[in-house]
């Protein structure tokens, strides 16, 4: 299997646009390969069979969506209050609408898990320790609520994110922000 990172980065990168574009049926190697703009068979060298690169997707949009580290270190240098589990959730909603792709690629994988059970326990171990990293970031950062404030919040927001990307026109009259700052406003008691 070969191993030059930039390449396998821009092979699961194409893979995830594909995936986004085609769904699941769609996401072949030389779909890979076209999208990525390289010989025919370069994905299948890089990924022995389909399913490893299936499994190396979600890793891969998770690292490409996450916030970036010195913005979340300057927001929490604030007090802990609700007006930054505002600034966090809307700050999430622009990685949203920056990497739309990656977003709709993660609820393919998600469908895709509906159908095939070792997509369904892969994509839960993944799943599982991101959700509960969220849990754990919000309480340790003394922001207001509990655990299952976090867990509707969390919830609240993952709704909202599959309403925004997959029927936009059915939440159109609401303004996104006003979404936003009401589910926290409904959700997180004040500190």
């Amino acid at each position: 299997m070969a191993q030059n990172p930039e390449r396998r980065a821009a092979l699961l990168d194409a893979a995830i646009e594909v995936l986004a574009r085609e769904g699941a049926r769609g996401l072949t190697f030389r779909a890979v390969d076209v999208q990525a703009g390289v010989p025919t068979g370069t994905a299948s060298n890089y990924f022995g069979k389909r399913d490893d690169l299936l499994n190396q997707i979600a890793p891969r949009i998770y690292a490409r969506l996450g916030p970036d580290p010195d913005a979340v270190s300057r927001t929490l240098e604030a007090p802990p209050s609700k007006a930054i589990v505002v600034r966090f959730m809307h700050e999430l909603m622009a990685r949203v609408g920056a990497d739309r792709t990656g977003y709709i690629a993660l609820l393919e994988l998600r469908l895709e898990a509906t159908r095939r059970p070792e997509m369904r326990a892969a994509l839960s171990a993944m799943l599982r320790p991101e959700y509960e990293e969220a849990i754990r970031f919000h309480l340790d950062s003394g922001l207001p609520g509990d655990r299952t404030t976090v867990s509707v919040l969390y919830f609240a927001m993952l709704g909202l994110i599959v309403e925004h990307l997959t029927t936009p026109d059915a939440i159109a009259a609401d303004s996104l922000d006003a979404l936003v700052d009401g589910i926290v406003d409904r959700v997180v008691p004040e500190a």
